[in-house]
């Protein structure tokens, strides 16, 4: 039987926040239910970096639970920007313990060859929309990819700052560098300066 939150969709996330801490446990579960949708969608973008899909819904309800828990009206900005942020950080997080277990190949990166190259409308598409718009391939071409993907992996490797693999793991899944100079706890001109060093060592390469 699906609960009846109706008496909780007036007030905003603060007021009940501060209601939750008076002792109305409920509204836990009103938070829960409100934001599992950006749990699903951050969750579907940071699969493209090789976690299971269940797995980081369950981290994002982890990071959605912390940030109802530490949420301070009077330090941070608005609970949804707030949860935001804690959601992606939990989810991140557990990427890279993953990746620290066991070696998951770079396989999402297997459209950055062309994504310097081709243009349209004079413009330099970006690395996103290489990969969301993915160029059918003969045969013959499919196993020079492969090359070039073996070659790039490689290469990203040897070539890319820990800090500059972090921020090119980030933005393949959709965060602005704002967005990810939060989730990695460093300044906004930092993140962004490795996000144009990469994209320039990576335009180098190719």
């Amino acid at each position: 039987m699906a609960k009846d939150y109706s008496k909780y969709e007036q007030a905003t996330d603060e007021e009940l926040i501060d209601r939750l801490r008076n002792g109305e446990e409920s509204i836990v579960d009103y938070i829960c239910d409100k934001y599992k949708n950006l749990v699903r969608s951050k969750a579907k973008s940071m699969y493209i970096l090789g976690a299971d899909s269940e797995d980081l819904i369950q981290e994002g309800m982890i990071g959605l639970f912390k940030a109802v828990r530490d949420y301070d009206a009077g330090r941070d900005a608005s609970f949804f920007t707030f949860a935001d942020l804690c959601i992606s950080r939990q989810m991140y997080t557990a990427v890279q313990a993953a990746k620290r277990q066991k070696h998951i190949p770079l396989n999402t990166y297997v459209s950055l060859y062309g994504s310097f190259s081709e243009k349209e409308e004079g413009e330099e598409r970006n690395l996103l929309e290489a990969l969301a718009n993915p160029i059918e391939l003969n045969p013959e071409e499919m196993f020079l990819d492969k090359e070039r993907v073996a070659y790039l992996e490689e290469v990203i490797e040897n070539e890319l700052s820990s800090f500059e693999k972090q921020v090119l793991d980030l933005y393949m899944t959709g965060m602005s560098y704002t967005q990810i100079a939060k989730v990695l706890g460093r300044d906004e001109k930092s993140t962004d300066n490795a996000l144009q060093r990469l994209k320039s060592k990576i335009k180098k390469m190719l």
